[in-house]
């Protein structure tokens, strides 16, 4: 399965400097750029709520993609135990414990749905993650050898590694303009009193 790109950042309301004039920049690169958050003390209140609201759908974004990544680290892991002996269970048996404990197929309760998946950072064995991440998981696993499940979990610990690493970043990004919302209401309400 061809993971697509992310889609472009959404317009904001006034354009800063030539951040988003750059033709094909992904959103996760554009709100990480450190531009994302120059001078925005000059910015309006509605472009930083754009902007805060874009960082907010590229975390959960990141965030979906990383539970998808653990469900599926969780039936490679089970499948292992099984070849190994150590599990005597079915997949098929104990699928619904590994549903239950993390999202392997479906979606979360409390995890909006997307549509376009952030793209995979760069790594070694990017078709072997994509066929993992295939939704047809659960009758390609019998065709893979052990080496290659190994392979497929080593290869998915370091991308899940690498989304910690970016919604780390994203959290930090999150907070400095929400910071900058806060403050500005507090400017105007210290205003209000002042004038009042």
């Amino acid at each position: 399965m061809e993971v697509p790109p992310s889609t472009p950042i959404r317009p904001l309301p006034r354009p800063a400097g030539n951040l988003y004039t750059v033709s094909g920049l992904r959103r996760i690169d554009t709100v990480l750029e450190p531009e994302f958050l120059v001078g925005l003390d000059a910015i309006d209140l509605d472009e930083l709520r754009a902007r805060r609201d874009t960082a907010e759908d590229v975390e959960n974004q990141i965030s979906y993609y990383r539970r998808l990544l653990h469900g599926r680290m969780d039936l490679l892991n089970f499948e292992l135990r099984r070849r190994s002996g150590e599990e005597e269970r079915s997949l098929l048996d104990a699928l619904p414990e590994i549903l239950a404990s993390g999202m392997v197929l479906g979606s979360e309760p409390n995890l909006r749905h997307i549509d376009v998946m952030p793209p995979l950072p760069t790594t070694t064995g990017r078709r072997l993650i994509d066929k993992i991440m295939d939704d047809g998981i659960l009758t390609q696993l019998p065709e893979l050898t052990d080496e290659e499940v190994d392979e497929a979990v080593e290869r998915l610990r370091e991308v899940e590694a690498e989304l910690s690493n970016q919604r780390k970043q994203l959290h930090t990004v999150i907070d400095a303009l929400q910071d900058e919302i806060v403050a500005r209401y507090r400017s105007q309400q210290g205003q209000a009193q002042v004038s009042g």
